[in-house]
């Protein structure tokens, strides 16, 4: 079905209901709506400049002339950065105007002035630091799934005012049909993302983006705070790889590359992200975070082991895919290029007296096998997760991992990365998503400490306890006393990870929401961990 990205799609239609929540900015209308249409956004901060975004779509649906205001005030009595750009059809009538000559560590307000005088929804941004050690915080999402429920994460960390800064590490939307995932029965009420079908084309992903941003809770996040993002797979295609994706048929669907093209541009033009592929932050003299690409521009095929389980010795087949083809060492995740970019880039932070080092990467690094008992765990189950776990514990039982679309299908990468980090001398902290439960990891190579990694929990995509009924607390500890690396893991609570990064130690929050059925933003802290300076494992 082709659903034109002009069509007439009211919030309404989305059971949003934003047209009656209070303070609200742009609820109004998502495709056929003229002005600005999806509010404001920022990103890409730095200590003298910023990234503005927003749409504007005029009368006639042509191009149009927009300029840009940041001020230090949100009356903008004083303007001290603008400029301007032309948007229209090509882009989807989405504009970004990179403003410079700010100043570092400042809250600044901004908006959009169109030709008639009217303007956009003010937003507020903040710069990086320039110098100094003052601690720094940031909220860290990934995995929302409209379907699966309400955006309260995002709610919760947009009513805080002790962050920074916020930072998405990928699955920022879903690709798939409605009644797909989730499954009809599964998903909530009203919150049904357009088009119906699944996105392929260009038009497809321009609006399902459009669906989503006009969810208020994610509006307001971008509204208040500036982010950092990079996208995982479902920006695109399930399971995505340079070639290909484990949702994408070329028989039904066309050749690959256009639609990882449709993709990247629609990507390109909604979110408040540069062009750059991959791109280094510099946190005052704090720390530098690092954005990555690990989906579609470099990456190799991940392992397919479902044919080894249907050999005549499943085991021997999967000893010998362990010996020899999981340790290839052209296997890689970002690219030879990336993988020297981003060596000596974090050699370069750590030169400059920066004591941090943060790696943003889509998927988890931490080693995680199936524990070997998992099968208690499977009373009631489907016959999808009982596959699932019945064949990653026979993986376990030679050494593998369950997950090869994460860095456990890449173990020669995961080693290079691992050993440029061991050489630096610096504090690497890893932040990871795509899992859609929480983990902590103590990384190590070779028999020595590594790294930290924070794993985040999903916006609302469920985890485990989406097909496992068992206790998530046996779950857990059974997945600790499988793995080495593996300090604490949740395995059943959505929400999001706020990390602060001080002189001295850097600390993670795992927030988790209530509930994600019903639009509260209700939240505890579920757990905290901290590493200090000059120690790659938690205390």
């Amino acid at each position: 079905m082709i659903i034109d990205r002009r069509s007439l799609v009211t919030t309404a239609m989305f059971g949003l209901g934003s047209a009656a929540i209070p303070g609200f900015v742009g609820a109004a209308v998502i495709g056929g709506a003229t002005g600005f249409t999806h509010s404001v956004a920022s990103g890409e901060p730095a200590a003298d400049s910023v990234l503005l975004w927003t749409r504007y779509v005029p009368a006639g649906g042509g191009h149009v002339e927009l300029r840009a205001e940041i001020a230090e005030t949100p009356t903008f009595t004083r303007v001290v950065a603008g400029g301007a750009q032309v948007t229209g059809p090509w882009r989807d009538h989405t504009a970004k105007i990179t403003l410079e000559g700010l100043q570092p560590g400042r809250d600044y307000y901004y908006r959009f002035v169109a030709p008639d005088g009217s303007f956009s929804p003010v937003g507020r941004t903040r710069t990086l630091p320039a110098d100094g050690m003052k601690a720094w915080r940031a909220a860290i999402f990934s995995c929302s799934n409209m379907g699966f429920g309400w955006f309260n994460a995002y709610g919760h960390a947009a009513a805080r005012d002790d962050l920074d800064c916020v930072v998405h590490l990928g699955d920022y939307f879903y690709e798939y049909a409605t009644g797909n995932y989730p499954p009809a029965a599964a998903a909530v009420p009203g919150r049904v993302p357009l088009p119906a079908n699944e996105i392929i084309h260009l038009a497809d992903y321009r609006l399902r983006y459009a669906s989503y941003r006009a969810d208020p809770d994610l509006q307001t996040l971008h509204a208040r705070f500036p982010m950092i993002a990079q996208w995982d797979d479902h920006e695109s295609a399930n399971d995505s790889w340079e070639g290909g994706a484990e949702n994408h048929d070329p028989a039904s669907e066309g050749e690959w590359n256009p639609r990882r093209a449709a993709a990247i541009q629609a990507y390109r033009e909604w979110m408040p992200v540069s062009d750059e592929p991959w791109k280094a932050y510099d946190i005052g003299g704090l720390a530098t975070l690092f954005r990555t690409e690990t989906r579609l521009l470099a990456r190799t095929e991940q392992p397919d082991v479902a044919p080894l389980f249907k050999q005549a010795d499943p085991a021997a087949a999967l000893r010998a895919f362990r010996d020899d083809a999981w340790m290839d060492p052209a296997a890689t995740m970002m690219g030879s290029q990336q993988e020297v970019w981003l060596s000596h880039a974090m050699r370069a932070s750590v030169r400059s007296g920066r004591p941090w080092q943060v790696v943003g990467f889509g998927t988890i690094m931490g080693q995680t096998m199936m524990p070997a008992k998992a099968t208690a765990w499977l009373g009631g189950s489907s016959a999808r997760a009982r596959g699932y776990v019945e064949n990653g514990i026979a993986a376990g039982k030679v050494g593998l991992p369950f997950n090869f679309d994460n860095w456990g299908g890449y173990p020669a990468a995961r080693a290079r990365f691992l050993r440029s980090v061991q050489s630096l001398g610096g504090n690497t902290i890893v932040i990871s998503g795509d899992s859609h439960n929480a983990w902590a990891y103590d990384l190590a190579q070779d028999g020595h400490p590594a790294a930290v990694e924070f794993a985040g929990h999903s916006v609302t995509s469920p985890g485990y306890e989406g097909g496992i009924g068992t206790d998530p607390g046996i779950v857990a500890a059974a997945l600790v006393r499988a793995n080495p690396e593996l300090k604490w893991c949740n395995t059943s609570r959505r929400g999001y990870m706020a990390l602060t990064i001080a002189a001295d130690r850097v600390t993670n929050e795992w927030i988790m929401v209530d509930t994600i059925k019903q639009r509260t933003a209700s939240a505890v802290v579920g757990h905290t961990a901290t590493v200090r300076r000059g120690r790659p494992v938690m205390v």
